[in-house]
């Protein structure tokens, strides 16, 4: 399709008419040459020419930006670490004789205390042989005492020569013989006894008793002592987790530059359905060294449990809150680009030009990295739009609320024209 200048219609149209003339005035003298319609071509090739070119495309404007100006603040210092719950006690009560279960005392996942009666074997056995122990003890008596009386009647027959001193000797002997049977006996009388206090099992502490895990009639203690139950104290309860030597001596030098130490600062539990325990915790125990194998260091914490909520076995994390740090720049994880291992910004410059700049990132908290190198204050960084921006090219850069500004100038219906 052609196209046309105003200029060139009104040259075509003063040229037209002379042309228009002159072939009338040709046709009515009757002397039509035919070089004029090789003329009429040649002078239409440089009208039409021009004509054919499209015409040019309108100059785009820059695109549009948002922009957040890059200033300090103070940033919390805190990580989260992820670990199980376990008890500072966790006993399990097993049978210390062979025995058969004759009663259990007490109800499963219940708390009890030091000292409950939990389960009694049966004591039948254990009489009888408590009653053997003391007759053996008492026929160990009665030995002592006769000879402890032969001693008294021969030693003043020994005087006066009327028994030898051998005899007399063996007769002492004798008592000595009997003072060790009759600790002996007594010894056995002991151990029977103890082992009828056996038969009753009870509570070596206060905690949450689980599950039974013999039953009644059964027998136990036979080859080794069995397993009846356990019992887990549970306030206070302990958290333990594993951290890198890394981690571990990154949050020594972040709590030392800021005057604390690692076992003075607040902990808090955070549980699996995100419910945060109102009170804080501290940290009790740093193991003395980095396992080999893992490259990590096992730490413990301690939380109060007055309310009993916690378990052992529960998952969780803790929030450690080491301080805060002054003069920092944050940026959003928006704001961020990470290639090949290598992350960067986009400023625009004073003049609106955008242009890429590598940073150092120190940390994450929240949704925000913690810029140490790369940026300086008053500097404009892009946050929306960055696949609108390339290396010198201009932009529009907005800040939030200028594009809010604008989008509702946009969707403002328009004022009617007041006549």
């Amino acid at each position: 399709m052609w196209y046309f200048t105003k200029n060139q219609w009104s040259l075509l149209l003063k040229w037209g008419h002379s042309f228009k003339k002159t072939i009338f005035k040709t046709f009515m003298d009757g002397s039509l040459n035919p070089v004029w319609p090789r003329l009429t071509a040649m002078l239409m090739i440089p009208l039409c020419l021009p004509a054919c070119r499209k015409p040019e495309m309108p100059v785009m404007p820059p695109p549009i930006v948002e922009v957040m100006p890059v200033a300090k603040s103070e940033v919390p210092l805190s990580t989260t670490l992820i670990g199980q719950l376990d008890s500072p006690q966790n006993v399990e009560v097993r049978a210390r004789v062979e025995g058969v279960v004759d009663k259990m005392l007490f109800t499963e996942g219940v708390e009890v205390n030091a000292g409950d009666l939990l389960f009694e074997l049966d004591k039948k056995p254990f009489i009888e042989a408590l009653a053997a122990a003391n007759g053996a003890l008492g026929e160990a008596r009665a030995t002592l005492k006769k000879y402890e009386k032969d001693v008294a009647r021969l030693q003043p027959l020994t005087l006066s020569r009327a028994a030898s001193q051998q005899d007399t000797d063996n007769a002492m002997a004798s008592v000595e013989v009997g003072k060790a049977g009759v600790k002996t006996a007594e010894a056995r009388v002991q151990s029977a006894e103890i082992d009828l206090g056996y038969c009753e099992v009870r509570a070596p502490l206060t905690g949450l008793i689980g599950a039974r895990q013999v039953s009644i009639g059964g027998l136990v203690g036979k080859g080794e002592p069995t397993l009846l139950a356990t019992i887990s104290a549970l306030d206070p309860i302990w958290f333990y987790c594993n951290i890198s030597e890394v981690e571990y001596l990154k949050a020594e030098q972040e709590s030392r530059a800021i005057g604390r130490t690692i076992a003075t600062v607040p902990v808090h539990l955070i549980l699996s359905n995100g419910q945060e325990l109102p009170a804080p915790g501290r940290f009790v125990f740093i193991d003395r060294a980095v396992d080999p194998k893992t490259g990590t260091l096992r730490i413990r914490a301690e939380f109060p449990n007055k309310d009993k909520l916690l378990r052992p076995g529960m998952f969780a994390r803790i929030r450690v809150d080491i301080g805060t740090r002054k003069d920092c720049i944050e940026l959003p994880e928006r704001a961020v680009v990470e290639l090949q291992g290598k992350t960067f910004v986009w400023i625009i410059s004073p003049e609106g030009k955008a242009s890429q700049r590598p940073v150092k990132v120190g940390g994450q908290v929240g949704s925000n990295f913690q810029i140490t190198e790369g940026i300086a204050p008053g500097e404009r960084v892009v946050l929306e739009g960055l696949q609108k921006v390339r290396e010198g090219v201009p932009v529009n850069a907005l800040t939030a609320a200028q594009l809010a500004a604008l989008k509702s100038a946009a969707a403002a219906p328009a004022k009617p024209a007041t006549p």
